[in-house]
């Protein structure tokens, strides 16, 4: 019986993979869960395991190719110990005789990036988008892959470097206007034509409408210096803004079901968790780790995990299932300055929370003016499947959970 090596489902906005290197060969035994194959995405590089014991009876898909979800990598034949015992079959070798002619064959012109004494050989990948932009090996010089060989996150880091000026076009015919003084043509890289086409799909198949609040922020700083120090000390983390947002979205998510929905077809699937997307910028772009289970997690479990997957979008370690099936998403464009935005919905999600700067304003508090720090907030959702009474209630529950911690401690 015969086993397929299967493509795994590659995560929210990763469609393709690219097959990065192959750990065994064909003909090779192989242990159940063993590690046999390297892909890697626009995102992450994940390790496929085998499906079953056996030997690797053939390899469908090839260093370099790119494959979707659910493609046939290869196939494991049952029987390891037996097969792996009779190697292939091999054809014989001629017979040289006195009137056969040596073979003589051209050199082997290598395609793309070689690596060169002092350089690390780029996977596939890597070596592709090396080709598409004219990057030698030596250039780069050591990757951050496994044995110190360049990965495709090494090449965007590589691109997104200033430059003093643009490398020479290949001398090819090009439909493309000519470019003027001072202008540079660059090829989007993998990543950005992910997140475009994403964007775009979620912008013509969403019905979304963004509505907007304001928080004032001075009861939960307050609380957080508080207990800063000692939930430091006994919880080894920092306490942030972020699980109080997570739990006030929490809160209203249980209110209010439909904005924690998906529309597939012509049905609405209600989910009774909360896998809550964290959005975290990384050194190739914006990823989405989820919370699994958020509404079962403490304030620390929470902080916890939100540290853990920003270094892991620092260091590229994050898996695909860490960034596979989130049910709404909160995104947080303070950090880098935002004052307001209109956040895009992560599809096939209802809808997604955007955070903002702090920022001291004068507030008519009591029948007099005071200077508070002030957040906006915004909520984007698919009206297809949320009514905008739903999604300005949903907006009103998590500000009055922020002014009031205590009414996340109380589930009130």
């Amino acid at each position: 019986m015969a086993t397929d090596i299967l493509v795994p489902t590659l995560g929210e906005s990763v469609s393709t993979a690219t097959v990065a290197r192959w750990l065994k060969k064909a003909g090779e035994a192989v242990k159940a869960d063993e590690p046999l194959v390297e892909l890697e995405t626009d995102k992450v590089t994940v390790e496929v395991n085998a499906p079953a014991a056996g030997v690797i009876e053939s390899i469908a898909a090839d260093e370099g190719a790119e494959v979707e979800p659910g493609a046939v990598l290869g196939v494991i034949a049952a029987g390891g110990a037996a097969a792996a015992a009779t190697p292939a079959k091999q054809k014989p070798e001629p017979v040289a005789t006195a009137a056969a002619q040596p073979k003589v064959e051209a050199p082997r012109v290598p395609a793309g990036p070689v690596a060169v004494p002092g350089t690390h050989a780029p996977l596939p990948a890597a070596a592709k988008l090396m080709a598409e932009n004219g990057i030698a090996a030596e250039q780069i010089g050591a990757g951050s892959a496994k044995d110190g060989r360049i990965a495709k996150g090494d090449v965007l880091e590589f691109l997104s470097r200033p430059v003093a000026a643009p490398a020479p076009a290949a001398a090819k015919p090009s439909p493309q206007r000519p470019l003027e003084e001072g202008e540079e043509r660059v090829k989007m890289t993998r990543l950005r034509v992910t997140i475009a086409r994403r964007l775009k799909e979620a912008q013509n198949t969403a019905a979304m409408l963004t509505t907007f609040n304001e928080v004032d922020m001075g009861a939960a700083m307050a609380l957080r210096a508080e207990y800063r120090d000692t939930f430091e000390k006994r919880h080894g983390v920092r306490l942030g803004f972020m699980s109080f947002f997570v739990k006030a979205c929490v809160a209203a998510l249980k209110e209010f079901p439909a904005v924690n929905a998906e529309i597939e077809g012509d049905q609405i699937i209600y989910k009774n968790f909360v896998h809550m997307g964290i959005a975290v910028g990384g050194p190739n772009g914006l990823v989405v780790p989820v919370l699994r289970n958020a509404d079962q997690l403490s304030f620390a479990a929470i902080e916890k995990t939100i540290g853990a997957f920003g270094k892991k979008a620092r260091d590229g370690q994050l898996k695909l299932d860490e960034l596979a099936g989130g049910s709404f998403t909160i995104t947080n464009g303070g950090i880098y300055g935002s004052l307001m935005s209109t956040p895009i919905l992560n599809p096939p999600q209802s809808g997604i929370l955007g955070m903002h700067k702090i920022q001291d304003r004068p507030m008519v508090v009591g029948g007099k003016i005071e200077i508070r720090p002030m957040m906006y907030i915004a909520l984007s959702y698919d009206h297809r499947i949320v009514d905008g009474k739903e999604a300005v209630s949903f907006l009103v529950r998590v500000k009055e959970s922020i002014e009031d911690p205590r009414r996340l401690m109380l589930d009130i």
